[in-house]
């Protein structure tokens, strides 16, 4: 859609009530047709793992039928919490039973590697969990072995299926925000990263995101989801990024920081500032846009716009929710807001119902029955994930990174 096809479609809809621009209409979703349910093997069974067991159990004609994880607690407790489900410790065992179509990836980022390909060289539907993987290599490795898997393979960064940041992309690429000012994002959540065991052996293994040689800091574990969102938004990457970290807390022996910020810098000069920790709460996790017209700001459940006193009035306006923030009045963005208003229940719509991975479950599942390209892309994935790495590597090295993805 052009930019005067923007503007005309929200002039025409500027006499509706709270705009026929807020959409999609969360009632769409899962309208979709299986031809036969399907059989989900669900690798890696931790925290991530159990959530998507989880969400799969909501969308009709799709079973867990099996779960696996080389951690043989993890996959007992994994085995509680399904139904009839078969255990496997091995990946090679569970795709040689011949017991599932679909397998969802939530192993540790640097496994991601073997265990991808292994799958998609079998042919069966994947979803892979995000950052990709640990090393750019990586990541180059499971991208093209993606392009000629037979299966509809789907990545997880979570916010390209997400219905609000669907919906506020139509807001970002009209002349609701205009001119694109600049953009910063935050993830903050105490919490120790620390995940105890008595067995020294267990115990490295499941605290992989505290080795640097397997992981990549809050900003390639948390940074990389968020980063992603401005990706599919603007279209752009970051070319150079700089960065600085440091342990403000939790003073165990640990080398990877638990506070970070950094600067990611576009072509264009516009900048993205990023600051995470799991040290502290306040502010939680989102993305903000600030345009010359107005701000977006996106929560993941929740989205807001936020005008400037001398943008030009659209119509739809009137009819929407608002929220105060201190000193600035947000509209919030809902999905499938025109019929709640014509309802009276515009405030019913606010947040979403499910958490955000149902979203990218559904959109997978949804690809599956249609044969079609599912939100994510394994090439995205694979981009937002090297971004992640070098701003983890800008961090560590307080040098500024280029930031490289030729061959993607």
């Amino acid at each position: 859609m052009t930019d005067l096809d923007r503007r005309t479609f929200l002039t025409h809809a500027a006499g509706g009530v709270a705009a026929m621009s807020l959409v999609p209409d969360l009632r769409a979703m899962s309208r979709f047709s299986l031809s036969q349910p399907l059989r989900v093997g669900v690798v890696g069974v931790g925290r991530q793992g159990r959530s998507i067991m989880g969400e799969l159990s909501k969308i009709d004609d799709v079973s867990v039928v099996a779960v696996c994880d080389v951690d043989d607690r993890r996959l007992k407790s994994g085995l509680r919490r399904s139904s009839g489900a078969q255990g496997y410790a091995s990946v090679s065992e569970l795709l040689a039973s011949g017991t599932v179509d679909a397998i969802a990836i939530a192993t540790p980022t640097h496994t991601h590697r073997a265990v991808a390909i292994e799958c998609l060289k079998a042919g069966v539907h994947v979803y892979l969990e995000c950052p990709l993987a640990h090393t750019r290599e990586d990541c180059i490795a499971i991208s093209q072995a993606a392009r000629s898997a037979t299966g509809v393979i789907a990545a997880g960064l979570q916010g390209r299926s997400n219905p609000v940041y669907t919906l506020a992309r139509g807001f970002f690429r009209s002349d609701s925000v205009r001119d694109l000012i600049s953009m910063r994002a935050q993830n903050r959540r105490k919490t120790t990263w620390v995940t105890p065991s008595n067995d020294p052996v267990r115990k490295e293994a499941l605290n992989w995101k505290l080795d640097p040689s397997r992981a990549n800091g809050l900003a390639g574990e948390w940074g990389t989801h968020q980063f992603d969102v401005f990706h599919w938004y603007t279209g752009k990457y970051p070319t150079k990024v700089i960065g600085t970290g440091s342990v403000r807390f939790y003073e165990d022996g640990r080398t990877v920081h638990d506070t970070i910020a950094c600067t990611l810098i576009f072509e264009d000069g516009a900048t993205l500032g990023y600051d995470a920790t799991i040290a502290n709460s306040y502010g939680g996790k989102h993305e903000i846009f600030l345009g010359s017209n107005a701000a977006i700001k996106l929560g993941w459940s929740h989205g807001w716009l936020f005008k400037e006193a001398d943008a030009p009035t659209q119509g739809w306006e009137v009819y929407a929710n608002r929220q105060q923030f201190h000193n600035d009045e947000g509209i919030t963005l809902i999905a499938g807001a025109t019929k709640l208003a014509e309802q009276g229940k515009l405030k019913d719509g606010i947040g979403l119902p499910h958490p955000a991975v149902y979203y990218a479950l559904d959109n997978w599942v949804a690809a599956i029955a249609s044969k079609g390209i599912p939100a994510c892309t394994i090439d995205e994935a694979a981009r937002a994930t090297i971004v992640g790495i070098a701003a983890n590597e800008a961090i560590v090295s307080g040098k500024m990174v280029d930031i490289d993805l030729a061959g993607l």
